[in-house]
């Protein structure tokens, strides 16, 4: 699947979690904020689809929802690419810390 249609279907999800998805051009990196009582998902249009999903991907599951993801209908091939996304970024989050570990042992010694 496309990144672009990928995009498409998590903020298809978003919506149904009861956020609000907002696409503003900007200096921002894109994120989670609450505006008087409204859940608001910010995406920056400047960056590309594939940075975007890994926003909302890592929304989706960084985060406590009023709404699981897990509680409501999502396409079996989406929740797979959802799910490939999410270990893929525990890998990469696991690889730096265990990095960032290493090298604090090394200037210890």
């Amino acid at each position: 699947m496309k990144a672009e249609k990928f995009l498409l279907e998590l903020e298809d999800i978003l919506e149904k979690m009861g956020y609000t998805v907002r696409k503003e051009r900007g200096s921002f990196k894109g994120g989670y904020c609450l505006l008087e009582g409204e859940k608001i998902i910010m995406l920056n249009k400047n960056q590309p689809a594939d940075y975007l999903v890994g926003v909302i991907t890592r929304f989706l599951y960084e985060h406590d929802h009023d709404t699981s993801p897990d509680d409501i209908f999502i396409k079996p091939a989406v929740r797979k690419l959802i799910n490939e996304r999410v270990k893929t970024t525990r890998s990469i989050a696991e690889q730096r810390q265990q990095s960032e570990r290493q090298q604090e042992i090394h200037k210890s010694t």
